[in-house]
């Protein structure tokens, strides 16, 4: 098969899940034997268009604009263009397969013109992160979204919550939609033994304190500041001998002066953005990562925690239970609630034979439910139905 893919990010590129989802699928549908042309935003110094493990990687100019929707309009007309020019000199495609709604528009266009079946992946509604639509520009994301749903000939999302949650919020028939897991290389994740661990800790955290930590982005759905007010009964319980390092780019000052209120602001480490070599290195000397999300479609994050061996806590929010099993390869609390929160972390801390087992699982379930070569077979297989009702037609 001969596959168009529209993603607006692809590695260096990286805004949020979306880049790894797509840099890590593709090349194990290129081992199935398919032919995948991709269509992502020029970046930095990248190459416009390069061959990266199989993948034909074609980076596009987009028009500068202040106005993020204008930007959007810009990168969906030079999506159109570039990708009408390459099924012209290509020749004809079998599918086209968009990621998410910021490529919807162009997704839709090249659907009509050249006649392709399209498949929708939605990675998150705009719905689901802010509990309803409340605003103007909330419901232009959402109709942007309902549209690329009601064009696509298949959706696929990467949760059974996330099939609920594109039933009720974009009216799509529960029919329509395969749930297919996110995945990861759990390979990636180097346990080092080259560096001196005692002192890169220490960068950290004092020889006597554990590390707990949040990696990712700094917004309000991630629920960081629930870890906050939890922090105050985990260092109580542990007599203070607890860091929490909050690890990601963006604007952190809201969450800098709740743990100035909170008394615990010696306690915490904001590193900001942290690049994957030196995150690495760092999940080795963690002892537990948390991730307190109010709303989070599946938690590619506690597969990173998972293979880097660390124990993982979670709220129980959106397809985070799908992902971590609750005392078998981690443990899910509730969501939004301090006191849960920090009986989950101190599960974990108190117990580090227990948190030994729970990583051993977890990274069990890795091969099992989780590996990109079995999940590229399962949207093989998609793509094969579509292909098998379009030639029924």
């Amino acid at each position: 098969m001969k596959i168009l893919v529209l993603s607006w990010e692809f590695p260096p590129r990286i805004v949020g899940g979306i880049a790894r989802h797509v840099a890590e699928l593709y090349p194990e549908l290129v081992k199935l034997g398919h032919e995948i042309h991709l269509i992502t935003v020029e970046f930095a110094q990248s190459l416009l268009y390069e061959v990266v493990e199989g993948i034909h990687v074609h980076r596009i100019p987009v028009a500068p604009s202040s106005d993020f929707f204008h930007w959007v309009a810009n990168l969906n007309d030079s999506m159109g263009y570039h990708g009408g020019k390459l099924i012209e000199s290509e020749g004809s495609f079998d599918l086209i397969h968009a990621h998410d709604w910021l490529v919807g528009d162009a997704a839709i266009a090249l659907k009509h013109i050249f006649n392709i079946p399209l498949i929708a992946t939605i990675h998150a509604t705009e719905y689901g992160r802010y509990n309803g639509i409340h605003n103007d520009t909330q419901r232009y994301i959402s109709d942007k979204e309902t549209k690329l749903a009601e064009n696509a000939w298949r959706i696929i999302v990467c949760s059974e919550y996330m099939r609920g949650e594109v039933v009720r919020a974009l009216h799509s028939p529960g029919n329509k939609i395969d749930v297919i897991y996110n995945g990861i290389r759990p390979e990636k994740k180097k346990h080092h033994e080259d560096f001196h661990a005692q002192d890169f800790r220490r960068q950290f955290a004092a020889d006597h304190e554990k590390i707990v930590y949040y990696l990712g982005r700094m917004t309000y759905e991630k629920g960081i500041s629930v870890l906050l007010n939890a922090a105050p009964k985990v260092l109580w319980e542990m007599g203070g001998h607890v860091k929490i390092v909050i690890v990601g780019g963006g604007n952190t000052d809201y969450l800098k002066r709740q743990a100035r209120d909170l008394g615990i602001w010696d306690k915490c480490y904001f590193t900001g953005f942290l690049s994957d070599k030196y995150l690495d290195k760092f999940q080795t000397i963690a002892d537990c990562a948390v991730f307190p999300s109010l709303y989070e479609p599946f938690g590619i994050v506690a597969l990173e925690s998972f293979a880097s061996k660390v124990p993982v806590v979670v709220s129980n929010t959106g397809g985070l239970p799908e992902v971590v099993q609750h005392t078998k390869t981690g443990i899910v609390t509730l969501a939004n609630n301090p006191d849960s929160l920090a009986w989950g972390i101190l599960e974990v801390l108190k117990n580090p034979g227990y948190g030994k087992w729970l990583i051993d699982n977890a990274y069990q379930d890795l091969e099992r439910r989780f590996q990109w070569s079995k999940l590229a077979q399962r949207t093989e297989a998609v793509y094969e139905r579509v292909l098998k009702e379009q030639y029924l037609q």
